[in-house]
């Protein structure tokens, strides 16, 4: 019986450990507007800037403000335009979101801190039409 526990136990951590993609999972918390799990991601101290006005706050503070800004602009899809997954301490995503107030181009930086990836840092600005 012992070595059935022990086999258990062994084994569940891979059962629950999380293989999604980061750069994915932020895009698809973005997409769905679900602030309250992307909080879930961030890092102790979060650098937001919103159609330039840049801080740096704590982790609720930012969940708050980001939040505040998918109320006044709800996503209605999204689109990932360009990853960087070179370094395995780092990943870099930049993605469309597309709202009924126009096209926001959301780019933000994940760490890896124990083992799982943190947000520390998000842009989020308007989307440059070029028109020629």
């Amino acid at each position: 019986m012992k070595v059935l526990y022990l086999f258990l136990l062994l084994l569940t951590p891979n059962v629950f450990q999380d293989t999604q993609d980061p750069i994915d999972k932020t895009a698809e918390f973005l997409r769905s507007g679900n602030i309250t799990e992307l909080a879930k991601t961030f890092a102790p101290e979060v650098d937001v800037t919103i159609l330039g006005n840049e801080d740096s706050y704590p982790a609720a503070r930012a969940e708050e403000i980001i939040a505040n800004f998918f109320r006044q602009n709800q996503p209605r899809s999204a689109k990932i335009l360009h990853r960087i997954t070179s370094n395995a301490n780092y990943r870099f995503g930049v993605v469309l979101i597309t709202t009924p107030n126009g096209v926001y181009r959301v780019s933000f930086n994940l760490k890896n801190t124990g083992g799982h990836f943190e947000l520390d840092d998000i842009h989020i600005e308007s989307e440059k039409q070029n028109n020629p």
